[in-house]
C-alpha cells in the first residue's frame, strides 16, 4: 500500500514515451511544469533546495503565503485566518487557523480518512526541527528565537509536552513565544520548512514519508520519481474566486500574460499538475519547443543569440515570440562559492601561522575567478555581478562597494601566493563537487582553467561527481568537500537571509555550510537580529558584509537575470523568486473563449 503511488507512475505519465497523449488523460487539462532539478525529499523537514519547496509548498499548507503578483513580494493569510496579533514587545505572535482545513485522505488516517488541521499540528512540525532524529534542516530559522526550543532538544524532543514558547491555546489558537524581537517570524511561517505535517502520516511511513506527502494543501501529488511528479488538485481545499486585484494585480506589466481571464474565477483550473526534471538545458528546451511536451522553460545559454531578439530589453525572436511569453527579472539571490573553514587545508588551522596562510590562498583563489567570463558564459551577459553576499534585491545593497573582490588579478593573486610561501608542490588539493552532466563539468573546467593561471598544477584540481544535487548536497551538509559551490534563493526580502548563511551556529549540517565562525561577525548578527529595518540595521548588516569579503570566506557573487518561457495558451505570471511556486494554484489554460469551461464534481469552498 505504501508503495503503490510510486508503481501507478506510468499510468499518470501525460506524454508516453513515444510523445504522443497519453490516453489516460484524454479530456483532462494538464499543466506540464518543468524544473532543472529533482528534490531528493518531500518532507518538509528537508526542503532544503528551490526543488523540493516547488512541490512542498504545493501539497502542504504554510500559515502565510504569498500574493500572487504583487512585487515586492507581500505576505498574506494562507491557513492562518489573519495575520497575526503581536503583542507591544513583539514577542508573542497569536495566530488564529482558519477552521474547517481537513489532510488529505490517506491510509495513515483511521479508516484513510483525513482529520482536520488544527494549531497543535503546527507545534509538531515546528518541533520535528528539533528532533535529532529527524536530521532536519530548517532549525535554524526558529533556533535561539523561539522560547525553549534549544532546552526541549536537549531534554529528548518529547512531542508530548512542547516548550512554552511553542503553544495550541486551544484548536485553532497558536501562541509563539519569543526570546527576543524578531522580525522575520512571518517570513519563515511562508516558508516549507514551516509546512505542517500531520503526526499520524510521519509515523505511519516512517523513512518513507519523504517520498509519500500527506498535507492539506491545494495538490495532492500522486506519483513521484527521479523524472516527474503529477499531482492532482485537492478539491476540498480553500479555492475561492480569485481577486487579481487582491493578489496585486498590475496591468501595465502583467496585462499581457492573459491572467485577467481567471478573475472572479474560482480554482483549480488544470485537472493534473507534472512536473518534469530535466537537468540538462538542452533536452529541457527540446521537450518544451515540442509543443506537446512541457509547457514550461528557461532559455539555454548556447541558444539565446538565436531565441532572443534583444537582451536589454529582452525580447523573443519573431518566430518564438508568435508561440511563447517571456518574462525576466533579476533573481533574489545569487550564485556563489564558499570555502569550508572546517577544512584545515583551505580554512581554520590550529597553527595561527598556518591559519593566516591559508588566508592568503584564499584571497588568492577569489582574485584568480573571473566573474565576467563566468557571467558571458553561463548567464547570458545578463548577471549582475556583486561584492560580498547582500543581492542588488534587497534594499541593504550598497551600490558603491569597492569591486575589488570581483574584479579579477591574476598577476596580483600569483603575488601572493609567491609572499606566502604557496608553491606548485606544497599548495594543497582541491576537491570539486559537482552534479555529473555537460554543464556542470563546463563549470569543473573553467574553475579549473583560471586557477591554473595562478600557479595551481592542473592535477591539484580534482572533480568528484554525484548522481544527484541531493548527493552533493548531503556532502557539503556533512563538511566533506572543501568548497561548496550554490545557488541561494533568497526565502524571503531581507538580507539578514543570505547574511545568516555564515552565522556561527547554523554551522553544517546547518544552512552555514562554510563553517565560518567569526565571534565578532555572530555578535553583529545577534544584534541586527531583533532590529526593524532602519539605518542602524543596514549599516551592521553592511559591515558584516566587508567582514566576509575582508576574510575571503566566498567567492561571490552573481544575481542572474531569470528568463523564463512558457506556452501561450497557459496562463500565468511565473516566479521562481522567493520560494517559488505559489503561482502554480492559479495556473489557467485559455481555449477559444479564454478559461476552458469542463465537467467537475462539487468541491467544499472554505472562508
Amino acid at each position: 500500500m505504501r508503495f503503490l503511488f510510486l508503481l501507478t507512475a506510468a499510468l499518470l505519465i501525460g506524454c508516453g514515451s513515444n510523445g504522443g497523449p497519453d490516453p489516460e488523460l484524454a479530456g483532462l487539462r494538464v499543466y506540464h511544469h518543468s524544473a532543472d532539478g529533482a528534490p531528493t525529499s518531500l518532507d518538509p523537514a528537508q526542503s532544503a533546495t528551490a526543488y523540493a519547496n516547488l512541490v512542498v509548498i504545493n501539497a502542504y499548507d504554510t500559515l502565510y503565503s504569498y500574493k500572487y503578483l504583487a512585487r515586492p513580494y507581500e505576505l498574506k493569510p494562507n491557513l492562518a485566518a489573519a495575520m497575526p496579533e503581536i503583542s507591544d514587545d513583539g514577542l508573542v505572535y497569536t495566530v488564529q487557523l482558519k477552521p474547517g482545513t481537513r489532510f488529505i485522505d490517506d491510509p495513515a488516517f483511521p479508516d484513510g480518512k483525513g482529520r482536520e488541521v488544527v494549531a497543535s499540528d503546527v507545534v509538531y512540525s515546528i518541533l520535528r526541527h528539533f528532533d535529532p532524529t529527524v536530521r532536519p534542516q530548517g532549525a535554524w530559522l526558529w533556533q535561539g528565537r523561539v522560547a525553549g526550543l534549544e532546552e526541549w532538544k536537549a531534554a529528548g524532543s518529547d512531542y508530548d509536552r512542547p516548550p512554552d514558547g511553542l503553544r495550541a491555546v486551544d484548536r485553532y489558537t497558536l501562541d509563539i513565544r519569543l526570546e527576543a524581537p524578531y522580525p522575520q517570524l512571518l517570513y519563515t511561517l511562508a516558508m516549507g520548512y514551516s509546512a505542517v505535517v500531520p503526526r499520524e502520516a510521519v509515523d505511519y511511513y516512517g523513512r518513507e514519508f519523504g517520498l509519500r506527502p500527506v498535507g492539506s494543501g491545494p495538490f495532492r501529488v500522486t506519483s513521484y520519481d527521479t523524472a516527474r511528479i503529477v499531482l492532482e488538485p485537492n478539491r476540498n481545499w480553500r479555492w475561492r474566486p480569485v481577486d487579481l486585484a487582491e493578489e496585486g494585480y498590475d496591468p501595465d506589466t502583467q496585462a499581457f500574460t492573459g491572467i485577467a481571464a481567471i478573475d472572479g474565477q474560482t480554482p483549480p483550473f488544470v485537472d493534473r499538475l507534472m512536473i518534469s526534471f530535466i537537468t540538462d538545458s538542452a533536452a529541457r528546451w527540446n521537450s518544451f519547443t515540442k509543443g506537446n511536451e512541457i509547457q514550461y522553460a528557461g532559455v539555454p545559454v548556447e541558444l539565446v543569440d538565436r531565441v532572443l531578439a534583444s537582451k536589454n530589453p529582452v525580447r523573443l525572436a519573431p518566430k518564438y515570440e508568435a508561440r511563447y511569453q517571456v518574462v525576466s527579472d533579476i533573481e533574489a539571490g545569487f550564485v556563489y562559492s564558499a570555502f569550508n573553514m572546517a577544512d584545515e587545508d583551505f580554512g581554520y588551522h590550529p597553527d595561527p601561522e598556518q591559519q593566516a596562510r591559508n588566508r592568503v590562498l584564499r584571497c588568492a583563489m577569489i582574485r584568480g575567478f573571473d566573474w565576467r567570463r563566468r557571467n558571458d558564459s553561463f548567464y547570458f551577459d545578463l548577471g549582475v555581478v556583486f561584492p560580498g553576499v547582500i543581492p542588488p534585491v534587497v534594499p541593504e545593497f550598497d551600490p558603491d562597494l569597492s569591486l575589488d573582490s570581483v574584479t579579477r588579478d591574476v598577476a596580483g593573486a600569483k603575488r601572493m601566493l609567491a609572499e606566502a610561501g604557496w608553491t606548485a608542490d606544497n599548495l594543497p588539493t582541491m576537491t570539486y563537487g559537482s552534479v555529473g552532466g555537460v554543464r556542470s563539468r563546463q563549470f569543473y573546467e573553467q574553475f579549473r582553467a583560471w586557477m591554473m593561471e595562478i600557479g595551481y598544477p592542473r592535477e591539484k584540481i580534482v572533480l568528484k561527481q554525484f548522481a544527484t544535487f541531493g548527493d552533493l548536497n548531503k556532502q557539503w551538509r556533512e563538511s566533506r568537500l572543501p568548497l561548496i559551490s550554490a545557488g541561494w534563493g533568497l526565502d524571503y526580502p531581507d538580507a539578514e537571509n543570505t547574511l545568516q548563511l555564515f552565522y556561527g551556529p547554523n554551522g553544517a549540517p546547518g544552512s552555514n555550510s562554510s563553517n565560518y565562525n567569526n565571534p565578532e561577525y555572530d555578535v553583529l548578527y545577534e544584534q541586527a537580529a531583533v532590529l526593524l529595518p532602519s539605518p542602524e540595521r543596514t549599516r551592521i548588516y553592511r559591515r558584516m558584509n566587508q567582514m566576509l569579503i575582508d576574510d575571503c570566506v566566498a567567492v561571490t557573487g552573481l544575481s542572474r537575470t531569470r528568463i523564463a518561457v512558457w506556452h501561450r495558451e497557459v496562463l500565468m505570471y511565473p516566479s521562481a523568486n522567493i520560494v517559488g511556486g505559489f503561482f502554480l494554484p492559479f495556473v489557467a489554460l485559455a481555449g477559444d473563449n479564454g478559461i476552458l469551461e469542463r465537467a467537475e464534481p462539487a468541491r467544499l469552498t472554505l472562508n
